[in-house]
Parts: structure tokens; sequence; C-alpha cells
């Protein structure tokens, strides 16, 4: 499984995911500003991932600073945490990422280069700590995919998403590993197709059956009853329940809703902004309309037409099935449980019984009779 980001003796790496599937190269970050230019051009991307970097951004400011005090550091690193903040406006782990450690910073004790070594240490367990998140999410998750399910996943949510092991890919990779058999349909995600470049290369490389299509033929395959459930990852995911994705998230959760199909979103704590009360505040960015016009490098449209890029949409909490955290499954309304100064009493909290019985029934034998003859 590839790594997305890594540091080694004061420089990070970044797989350059622009590049994949076709090739696979290391971008060398020397500076805050090449890590920041990683996830404006989507070097780097997915949630957790940009997060990960954000917080070996801030490392590699604190190294190049010119400070004799751990006071002095903390006023250089203003224009280091300003940047990292304005590459992505959508995704709140970069926000969530940068307070961290900005408050590890502000209890440092120590010489500069005690500092300094103190910020590496940090950005290294945010990268360590999701990788076991994600694993938890994903036992979490597994519970919901039956034997013989097909599972369409968004965009990608997958270990080049994340520090590893993915969020929404990590129950697929769990439930695989308890024996499932399970097949995974993958929306191409058009404007950058992160789903045909990214997700299908995850799930060849790990061996698990799956077929790509085009993002606008899921509705014809739910209909058909070609699909079991959904799983996605999530940007951003609001106090209520709202939960930004990638751009076509939200119609993907509106069918399911039509055909019956439960909805899922991976969220790690971290994508939950409990400061925001629902989706409406969230801001969506919009990228160029080039990445729109054309395909690949190739322009696909002619010049001189205009063209809107909306990099994400927000699903209505009502369009979701079930919140899956590292804490436990909770319906969107109950996701103030895990709000801060909440989260320690909900440590060991399990889903009740009504969320196993109430969020995902396993299909009947004909509707599974009946998928096992479409498929063939």
């Amino acid at each position: 499984m590839l790594n997305a980001i890594e540091q080694k003796e004061g420089k990070v790496y970044i797989l350059d995911q622009s590049k994949l599937p076709h090739e696979i190269d290391l971008i060398e970050c020397k500076s805050w500003k090449d890590v920041a230019w990683c996830i404006r051009e989507l070097k780097i991307r997915g949630a957790p991932a940009i997060g990960i970097a954000a917080a070996m951004g801030v490392a590699l400011g604190a190294q190049a600073a010119r400070a004799g005090s751990a006071e002095a550091l903390a006023g250089a690193l203003g224009p280091v945490y300003e940047g990292l903040l304005a590459t992505r406006p959508t995704a709140v782990n970069i926000k969530w990422a940068v307070d961290r450690m900005k408050a590890r910073l502000a209890g440092c004790k120590g010489s500069v280069n005690e500092v300094r070594a103190t910020l590496w240490q940090e950005a290294q367990s945010i990268l360590e700590e999701d990788i076991r998140i994600n694993k938890t999410i994903g036992a979490w998750g597994a519970q919901f995919i039956n034997d013989g399910d097909v599972v369409l996943t968004h965009c990608n949510a997958g270990a080049l998403a994340t520090g590893g092991y993915g969020t929404a890919t990590a129950a697929i990779f769990v439930a695989r590993e308890q024996g499932k058999k399970i097949h995974v349909i993958v929306d191409e995600t058009r404007p950058v197709l992160q789903g045909a470049r990214l997700t299908a290369f995850e799930m060849k490389e790990a061996g698990i059956p799956m077929t790509l299509i085009t993002d606008n033929s899921a509705g014809a395959l739910m209909r058909r009853g070609e699909i079991d459930l959904a799983i996605v990852g999530t940007d951003r995911t609001t106090r209520n329940g709202d939960v930004a994705n990638k751009i076509g998230t939200y119609t993907v959760a509106v069918l399911c809703k039509e055909h019956g199909l439960p909805f899922y979103v991976a969220a790690p704590l971290s994508s939950i902004d409990f400061s925001m009360a629902s989706g409406d505040m969230i801001p969506i960015e919009e990228r160029d309309p080039e990445e729109v016009a054309s395909l690949a490098g190739k322009r696909i449209a002619p010049h001189g037409v205009n063209a809107r890029n909306m990099a994400f949409d927000v699903t209505p909490a009502k369009y979701v099935t079930a919140i899956i955290t590292e804490l436990g499954v909770f319906k969107p309304g109950e996701l103030k449980k895990l709000a801060p100064g909440k989260t320690k009493e909900n440590k060991t909290e399990k889903p009740s019984v009504a969320m196993r019985e109430g969020v995902r029934q396993p299909a009947s034998g004909a509707k599974k009779e009946k998928v096992r003859k479409q498929k063939k």
C-alpha cells in the first residue's frame, strides 16, 4: 500500500497523486510553501492526508524560521499558519491540524532546536494516530457489510486520502479480512477522476473485485438492484450531521434514499466541525473551470465556453443513514455526543441495539438471490 506522505531527515515526501495510476513520483518538500503548493494543486488530497501535510508543513516552517526562543518561533510561524489554511477552504482537517500544532508549540519548553524536534514528533504522531483511527473506523463499519454485498463508493477515501488504510475503504478492507465476499462499484468522480485513477488503483492493488462506472450510472444500477449500500468519506461534517464531500456525493445520497439503500459516511473526529451548526455554513471550494473543460490535459469543450467547477457539495443529514467514527456509529442527530468535552464519557460507547437493527438490516435471501443473478 503506497504512502501518501512521510517525513524523513527534516524533509517531507509527498506522493504525487496527480500522476497516478500511471506514474509513481515522490515530491520532495523542503519548505512549508512546497507543502502548501502540493495541497493546493491536488498533489496530495483527501481531508485526513492534507491535515497531516499541514502539520508537517508547520514543522518545516519551524525548522526554517529564524528565532532565538520558543516565543519568537511562535511569532514567526504566523505566515505559515495563514498560508496553509488558505490552501483548501472546505476540508476542516487543515485547521484541526494547524490548531493542534499551535497548541503543542504553546506547551513547549526548552531550546529552539528542542521545540523544533517536538513539532516534528507531533506531526508524526498525527500521521500514526490517523492510521490507528482508520483501522478502528473500519472495524465499526464492516459490521454493515454483508457477505456478497455490492458496495458503491464515490471519489477516493482510501489509503491515499489518509495516513494509511483509508476511511470509507477501511470498512471494505476489514470486511474482506473477515472473509466476506464483496464487490466494489467505483464512481469515476469527474472532473479530476479520483475514483477512476485512485480508488480503482487501490482496489486493484488490494485484489478486491471492483467495477468502474461513470458517475451518472449509479442510479440505473440501484434501480436494477445491483447495489446494496454506499460508503463515502467526508471533508467536513457539521454538528447537525450535514456532510461536505466531493462533488456528486449529494446525488449518490439522494439516489440511495429513493431506492431504500443505506448511505454511510466514514468520519474521523478530526473531520467533524462542531463549531458549525449546519452545512449551510461550510465554504465550498470552486476550482479552475479548465478542469471541467479538459480531460487528462486535453480540452474537450469548445474554447470560450463557460464552465463551473464546484469541488464539493453538501449532503443534508436527512439523507445520511449513519456516521461511522472511531468512537462508534452514530445517527446524524447523535453527533452532539461527540462534541468536545463529551467524548471522554463516550469513549467506550457502542452502537445501541436500535442502531444495529435499524441502520442496516441484512438483505433478505430473495433479494440476495436476485442480486446474484443480475451480477452474472
